[in-house]
């Protein structure tokens, strides 16, 4: 019988795994299975785009998994029971369960209302396509003059505040951050930061926090109220619920536990990818949820699940940070250099050459999706005898070799 792998979640870090399993395992020994609720590739690194009257191009994942021995379930997940082995999902023909024999978990992070009144009843988010799509239809309706608030100083609100403005002129774009804005990057990005804020036109309400959103207004800690038509929020992430509902240990956050492998700290055939997991990055800081800290965990449970079923050793790369990379609309970008650990350096790129750079790496980080190997010849190993049995025993606590 082949080894059933499933990997829940189709975004950077799940599409990246599968694809990297298939290329890593022979067909005939594994079962791979993508459940997505999505049929195309979602760039959520461009949902500001989109939202600000974008197209993107279209990425089936039909396209992308043909020939792969990848087998696309379009369902939405409902539960996980990490005991048993199985996923109850609902499809177009109602609700099911699937078994596995070693599961990738990523299914990524939402948006984060922070507990603050009216934020779900009247704010937009980007954290996906739906919101995103949501946001694009409603700014369009706007009137010239209509004022739209961007909350959240994050690199999210910095991207979502300047795409809105540059395409949309004619509204009163602005910015509420907690803390100062660009406070986190060095003086060279700080000042190209507000020199592209004041060419857009975007008034920056900086350390304010907002403590309610109605549906035309916002207000503020110290009883402001501040003018909105459209309300975006982009203050933080919260990761997807079902984790925290299963016997996982997880941390207050909900993340996964995982250790050096990506592999669950409290069940060793569930892996966890991205947002999805705590993972700990240099100086032992927890990795911020991103596309930057979450692709390479996917490549590093994607070869820890195949060296584990084929005897090899299973990696232990180490993780860090090089830049931060912000568009600031089509024109303007802004790479902040970093240490290992994400903190600001003096060296900055900006201008026409950042937003450049900016693209590439949108345009690499798709690539990397549909060519987790980077389009090098990869050998597909066998899977051991015994790998399946051993890996099913870990789910009743048993030790395989006795």
């Amino acid at each position: 019988m082949k080894h059933r792998i499933i990997v829940l979640g189709a975004g950077y870090t799940g599409a990246s795994a599968a694809g990297r399993l298939a290329r890593r395992l022979r067909r005939e020994d594994v079962a791979i299975t993508l459940v997505t609720a999505e049929p195309d590739f979602v760039e959520r690194v461009r949902m500001h785009q989109l939202a600000a009257g974008q197209e993107l191009r279209p990425r089936p994942f039909s396209q992308m998994f043909a020939g792969t021995g990848v087998e696309l379930k379009l369902a939405k997940v409902t539960g996980l029971d990490v005991d048993r082995g199985t996923v109850a999902v609902v499809d177009a023909n109602g609700p099911g369960e699937l078994e596995y024999d070693s599961l990738a978990y990523a299914l990524g992070s939402g948006w984060n209302t922070q507990g603050v009144p009216g934020t779900a009843e009247h704010a937009h988010e980007i954290a996906g396509r739906p919101g995103a799509l949501r946001l694009r239809e409603r700014l369009a309706r706007l009137d010239a003059g209509q004022p739209v608030v961007v909350v959240g100083g994050g690199l999210t609100g910095l991207e979502a505040a300047t795409e809105i403005a540059e395409a949309r002129p004619d509204l009163d774009v602005a910015l509420a951050a907690r803390g100062g804005l660009g406070d986190t990057l060095s003086a060279k990005g700080r000042q190209h930061l507000r020199k592209v804020f004041d060419r857009l036109g975007i008034t920056v309400h900086e350390h304010t926090a907002v403590t309610g959103v109605e549906a035309d207004h916002v207000t503020t800690a110290d009883g402001t109220s501040v003018p909105a038509a459209v309300t975006v929020w982009t203050a933080g992430f919260a990761v997807h619920p079902i984790a925290r509902a299963t016997a996982l240990d997880v941390s207050d956050s909900g993340q996964i536990v995982v250790d050096g492998a990506m592999r669950s700290v409290s069940h060793p055939n569930v892996y966890a990818i991205g947002d999805a997991a705590l993972v700990k990055g240099p100086g032992d800081s927890p990795l911020r949820m991103s596309c930057a800290s979450g692709i390479p965990t996917a490549w590093q449970a994607a070869d820890s699940i195949a060296a584990g079923l084929t005897g090899g050793k299973p990696p232990n790369t180490p993780l860090r940070y090089f830049n931060q990379c912000i568009s600031l609309g089509r024109r303007e970008g802004l790479i902040q250099y970093v240490t290992a650990d994400d903190r600001a350096v003096r060296a900055a790129l900006t201008g026409r050459l950042a937003a450049l750079y900016k693209e590439l790496v949108c345009k690499g980080a798709a690539w990397g999706v549909a060519n987790p190997t980077f389009g090098l010849p990869v050998r597909r190993r066998r899977v051991l005898q015994g790998s399946r049995r051993e890996v099913a025993d870990t789910k009743t606590g048993h030790d395989a070799r006795h």
